[in-house]
């Protein structure tokens, strides 16, 4: 090691540590000087459009210490300040991983991976003390703040991983040190991001890669080749690979039903696209020894209800509710199976979808076609992406989500059984009290 580097180590070790041992005693971190609580740590992290380091006085009036990144904001010796705040919470979080002694399964995927991620914490809590990632909490800043909300008592930790570039999903890992990991699936997202579908699949593969290099576990569903494909390790528990798992189809039912080893499964989650994510949830609750009855008892009481495959009947509709986020491939499952669904009075509202860079109006054409060969009469489409291709259809199009809200408060829609779904930059959800 050059003695330059030998240096540094020495410096962020002695930093570092005398910072965990004021972590230890004041172990709430927050980065939203609002939402500072007593006897906590506010760490002053700076973006495009943010600086804490301008909110330091205002958190000190309840955190214990502040961490600042800017000399300017410098009040007493309650404000620790530090190079870079952001890479000072990562190492901090680093840091914290190594002294748990706990499994941590990471969790990635273009689609699926929020709900999955639910699901195995639900049924994990059913005989450990679990702690995973809040919402979609998945970036840069959720991963470290969510590896230091584990303390002594957690027993495993969740951490979803989300990525829009190349390396991404390996930094996090070399933080969080996962030893399990789960891909969900593959599919066309952030395109503007990763520029091409290989640079998702080698972004995705970031994690498999960890986890073999680590000797760790990989849970992996049987019948997604891509991911078949990529995984090299030796340490592997397969999912989605029993014969006897079958789909129970009920009259005006839109909730996922299935049969699995014997066992029936009545979800709360619309979509049979959903099957592969509660599978995942029933293997490693397998793997972990959580008893059938307590996986049933998880699985069948978990209900969505952060806009993601969400049914909600208003006094008019019945609403199906996937707004959270949306791709081509999740635009794709969603229109299929709300297309096999045996209800009537059928409506979608559709809105762009986001970050899909040079690919966008190939991309949003290419549902209008799937929209059309599958003949669905009543679609409305909103968003300046899909409004580009208005002329060519006798679809309805607005062009914003308040031009349709705009629209709804003159046309009352009843009797409905309406599909939602687009990109959360959309806002979506806007509309549900107009129907």
């Amino acid at each position: 090691m050059p003695y330059g580097a030998f240096l540094f180590l020495i410096k962020y070790n002695m930093e570092i540590s005398k910072l965990y041992r004021i972590y230890k005693r004041f172990s709430a971190i927050c980065t939203d000087s609002r939402k500072a609580s007593v006897n906590s740590i506010f760490f002053a992290l700076t973006g495009e459009n943010f600086d804490g380091n301008k909110f330091v006085k205002l958190a000190l009036k309840k955190c214990k210490y502040a961490v600042i990144d800017d000399k300017n904001y410098y009040i007493d010796e309650r404000t620790i300040l530090v190079n870079n705040s952001l890479l000072t919470l990562q190492q901090l979080a680093g840091y914290h991983r190594k002294k748990l002694n706990i499994p941590i399964i990471a969790i990635t995927g273009t689609n699926g991976k929020t709900t999955t991620k639910e699901l195995i914490k639900d049924v994990l809590s059913q005989k450990y003390k679990v702690i995973a990632t809040s919402g979609n909490f998945n970036n840069h800043i959720g991963v470290p703040l969510t590896l230091l909300r584990m303390s002594s008592e957690t027993e495993i930790g969740i951490v979803e991983m989300g990525a829009n570039h190349l390396n991404e999903i390996s930094s996090y890992c070399n933080i969080a040190q996962p030893n399990y990991g789960i891909i969900t699936n593959i599919g066309n997202a952030h395109l503007e991001g990763f520029g091409s579908f290989k640079n998702i699949v080698n972004a995705k593969n970031e994690l498999y890669q960890f986890i073999n290099k680590e000797k760790g576990t990989i849970f992996l569903n049987k019948k997604n080749e891509l991911l078949i494909n990529l995984q090299a390790g030796k340490n592997v528990v397969y999912y989605n690979d029993n014969e006897s798992i079958k789909i129970i189809k009920k009259p005006q039912n839109i909730f996922l039903s299935f049969m699995y080893n014997n066992i029936t499964f009545n979800t709360k989650l619309v979509g049979n696209y959903n099957l592969e994510n509660v599978l995942a949830a029933i293997s490693i609750g397998e793997y972990f020894k959580v008893g059938n009855d307590k996986i049933k008892f998880a699985i069948e009481n978990y209900s969505p209800t952060n806009i993601r495959s969400q049914f909600k009947k208003t006094e008019f509709n019945s609403l199906i509710i996937d707004t959270y986020n949306a791709n081509p491939s999740s635009m794709e499952l969603a229109i299929d199976n709300f297309h096999k669904l045996n209800l009537e009075n059928k409506l979608m509202i559709l809105g762009d979808m986001f970050e899909l860079g040079e690919n966008s109006s190939k991309e949003h054409s290419k549902i209008i076609e799937l929209v059309k060969t599958l003949k669905f009469k009543n679609v409305i489409f909103v968003g300046k992406d899909f409004s580009k291709f208005s002329d060519e259809n006798n679809y309805l199009f607005f062009y914003s989500t308040k031009l349709l809200i705009d629209w709804l408060q003159l046309n009352k829609i009843e009797q409905k059984n309406i599909l939602i779904k687009g990109s959360r930059g959309m806002q979506l959800e806007k509309i549900i009290d107009f129907l």
